[in-house]
């Protein structure tokens, strides 16, 4: 067996930047009513880089969500795992063992196991999937792409789902240059709204549970703007209430508040995990948007994950390019203001279990847009 997996304590999971595989994320959906497993791996490493590392092994680790969706089904879920990623020409054969592997660890009742990998998108390697204007044209038709990741399996078991959860394109700021490169790279009306929210008076204040009111009203001001699905306030509670000092990978969360004359106006959260700050959830008001508090508020947070020695910072979720009719349009157009470089990962696939049940859930999930967590 070219694999071995273990089961490991939930506090043990290695310290990461991918805030989604920390024991601090399993306190995180523990809260919100999700059972959390943690599993080490050891494999050769002929398996899963190329045949010149024979006789070398790499150890890894991943934490896995089990989702309930009915009183005898479950669905077992990796947020961006596993971390480690193979060469592109194994990463089939990897899914697949691992796959096989997992299932007797498994819930009797488990239909499928969903891999949200944050791997590279095959597609965003070669030049003839980006238009004249460097813009992505993005992966080709399901049917090419699993043709593609199931290469060399046995099984031929790995289907591309329906639909992503967490975002598959996001945009990464290299934090270890000083303010005035980082400032000079960003494009010029970025760096005019943030002079000219500090020049108008925004400030940014660090809060905690005390003012998760404040953050809700702007969160839910922003869902119905926007026509997104709003979850309740004890989903946000959850985060601030996690803690996971006492852990291998804990986590930093940074509510932060963008007021005006005590009225606020945008609000955040930051994560720090390993050396990266990531911009997990964000809001703003409908009013005074003149005053370009949620630049103010991006600023702030990128120099508070560089005083805390992040060296990368996430920006969590933005359209694969420019195109004004995407619904991550107005995200792409303000993240990507801020300079750093966009990633194309793979995205959310399936290995079914049950096939006949997968079959009935993927006809429920074919309405399913977006991403959330």
């Amino acid at each position: 067996m070219s694999l071995v997996l273990t089961q490991k304590d939930l506090k043990e999971v290695y310290s990461t930047s991918v805030i989604q595989q920390t024991a601090f994320w399993s306190e995180v959906k523990k809260q919100q009513g999700f059972t959390s497993k943690a599993f080490e791996f050891k494999t050769e490493n002929s398996f899963i880089f190329d045949e010149t590392k024979r006789y070398t092994y790499t150890n890894g680790d991943f934490l896995i969500l089990i989702q309930p969706i009915n009183k005898t089904d479950y669905i077992a879920y990796l947020p961006y795992g596993p971390e480690i990623e193979p060469y592109e020409e194994n990463q089939g054969k990897f899914l697949e063992e691992l796959s096989e592997i997992l299932r007797s660890h498994l819930p009797k009742g488990c239909i499928l196991i969903r891999y949200d990998l944050a791997w590279r998108s095959h597609w965003a390697k070669e030049e003839d999937h980006f238009d004249e204007h460097g813009q992505w044209i993005g992966p080709p038709e399901k049917k090419y792409q699993e043709f593609r990741l199931n290469f060399d399996t046995n099984n031929w078991n790995l289907r591309k789902a329906n639909s992503d959860i967490l975002p598959s394109n996001t945009i990464f700021l290299d934090l270890k240059s000083d303010n005035t490169n980082l400032l000079g790279s960003m494009k010029p009306k970025t760096r005019y709204n943030i002079n000219l929210s500090f020049r108008k008076g925004v400030t940014i204040q660090r809060a905690g549970l005390d003012k998760l009111d404040i953050w809700y009203a702007l969160y839910q001001d922003t869902a119905v703007r926007n026509k997104i699905t709003i979850n309740g306030i004890e989903y946000f509670r959850s985060v601030l209430n996690a803690r996971a000092e006492d852990t291998s990978s804990p986590a930093d969360v940074e509510l932060l508040i963008a007021e005006y004359d005590g009225l606020p106006l945008a609000a955040m959260f930051l994560v720090i995990s390993g050396n990266r700050g990531t911009y997990l959830y964000g809001a703003s008001s409908s009013a005074n948007r003149n005053l370009m508090a949620t630049y103010a508020l991006q600023w702030e947070a990128i120099n508070l994950a560089r005083s805390k020695g992040c060296t990368e910072y996430d920006f969590f979720g933005v359209a694969p390019k420019a195109d004004i009719s995407h619904p991550l349009y107005g995200l792409y157009k303000f993240k990507t203001g801020f300079g750093g470089k966009i990633h194309h990962n793979l995205g959310c696939w399936d290995y079914p279990l049950d096939p006949e049940k997968y079959n009935r859930l993927l006809a429920t999930e074919m309405h399913s847009q977006g991403y959330h967590l």
